[in-house]
């Protein structure tokens, strides 16, 4: 079944949303990451539609342009998160499953936290739990190494330097770590659109969560990991089961970097599915 676009009304915003699978499906919602856009998911779209699930991938809020409001606020995670539980209240789905990569899965673990009677499931990719985060970061000293990219980008002329030379910086990181060329084509196209880079950026910015004061995840979770993640260090990764109480699966992929859904979409497509199917909602 092939995945149909479309655009959700949302409050006062429009997001762009790409979905796919049966109405009837236990719904999937997938939240991209930093600097991608619902393109990372369109192979996991495709596997969850023939497995009989409905996945539902929007570009998120700064994405999308019917949703690219200019100031920092807007952008920090309450409202992020409460974009992603709006369009599941769209859908009429009661409980889903949760997916997300990088920032997606920072906001996948605050969703599972706030809301484990709507989460089902959650499947994180790269990213740690934050309070996993937050221990790596004050013990391992290379884990600051790994995240100075997150002070930077919140210098005033960080989208300055990010645009030169076509993206030349941010390019060179992702085809290090496998993305396509023509993946990075579009996203480097929406990132073109105006505002939108500022847009990234402000997740970045308007981040001010105290990260080692979020509770303990309850619900079934599966965290995955490349052995290669240039931004997140096996001891956040590792650290990530202490702060989960519900069942817990840590899959660490040999050789996988941190954007391990562009590099091992099929192997991601496995795990995911045999995960959401532990659990019916």
């Amino acid at each position: 079944m092939e995945a149909q676009t479309e655009t959700w009304t949302i409050g006062e915003f429009h997001f762009t949303v790409d979905t796919a699978g049966p109405a009837s499906g236990p719904p999937v919602l997938l939240l991209h990451g930093f600097p991608e856009t619902r393109r990372m998911w369109r192979y996991q779209l495709h596997a969850l539609a023939a497995a009989g699930f409905r996945g539902v991938a929007p570009d998120q809020r700064g994405y999308s342009p019917g949703a690219r409001p200019t100031s920092v606020e807007s952008y920090a995670c309450d409202r992020l998160t409460a974009d992603a539980i709006a369009m599941m209240d769209r859908c009429g789905a009661r409980r889903f499953h949760l997916v997300g990569h990088d920032w997606g899965g920072q906001l996948a673990w605050l969703l599972a936290v706030a809301h484990p009677d709507r989460v089902a499931t959650l499947t994180t990719l790269s990213r740690p739990h934050p309070a996993a985060f937050a221990r790596a970061m004050a013990e391992d000293p290379e884990q600051a190494g790994r995240s100075r990219h997150h002070a930077a980008f919140r210098q005033p002329d960080a989208a300055e330097r990010l645009r030169q030379d076509d993206f030349k910086l941010l390019r060179a990181g992702l085809e290090r770590e496998g993305v396509a060329r023509a993946d990075l084509d579009t996203y480097f196209h929406t990132l073109s659109e105006p505002g939108a880079l500022e847009a990234a950026i402000n997740w970045y910015r308007a981040s001010n969560i105290a990260f080692a004061e979020i509770p303990l995840v309850s619900v079934p979770t599966l965290y995955i990991w490349g052995t290669a993640d240039a931004t997140v260090g096996r001891r956040a990764a590792e650290l990530t089961e202490q702060f989960v109480s519900g069942p817990y699966r840590f899959v660490p992929i040999e050789g996988g970097g941190h954007f391990i859904v562009d590099q091992f979409p099929e192997r991601i497509a496995e795990l995911l599915i045999a995960h959401l199917r532990s659990t019916s909602l």
